[in-house]
């Protein structure tokens, strides 16, 4: 039998869904969630704003203190929800670095929907300019990695309830 779940990291592209479902993970499990975009610090917004990719070197504190955020949530017996883009492969090894069991969440959805979804947010700090380079940048999860893919469903909800079927089951 599997180790208990203590971090869900729903994972993927801008504009796949990874914080609406996560919040909604969140909400069905009794559980916390991190946004890891709040964990950004200025000059990493700053940049995506102006059009530019962040660097590996720019996103390994940012990981590191989300890891650190995991494990202390852990270390005081609460498992999380994480919305996360996640990325690469060494990003998510930096992730499973957290104290308890670590599953990663791939949501897939396809690249019309995702550029209309990522056009419908103005404002946010990451513009849809930037698809393209997180689309490239993508490495999916491989077969030693604790995680799923799952496609995104029409809501939220039914995606969190695809998630958690997978969880469960």
């Amino acid at each position: 039998m599997p180790r208990p779940v203590d971090h869900l990291v729903v994972m993927g592209v801008s504009g796949c869904g990874k914080t609406s479902v996560a919040f909604r993970l969140g909400h069905l499990l009794g559980r916390p969630v991190a946004e890891a975009d709040d964990f950004h610090p200025e000059s990493s917004i700053l940049t995506m704003r102006r059009g530019l990719p962040l660097t590996d070197e720019d996103r390994t504190p940012w990981l590191e203190s989300l890891r650190s955020w995991m494990s202390e949530q852990a270390g005081r017996g609460v498992r999380t929800v994480v919305a996360c883009s996640a990325l690469r492969r060494s990003y998510r090894d930096l992730l499973s670095g957290a104290e308890g069991r670590v599953l990663f969440v791939h949501l897939l959805v396809d690249r019309t929907e995702l550029r209309r979804r990522v056009a419908q947010r103005p404002g946010h700090f990451m513009p849809a300019s930037l698809l393209p380079s997180q689309l490239a940048a993508l490495e999916p999860l491989e077969p030693d990695e604790d995680g799923v893919v799952v496609a995104s469903r029409p809501t939220p909800e039914q995606t969190a309830e695809a998630v958690l079927d997978w969880v469960a089951g």
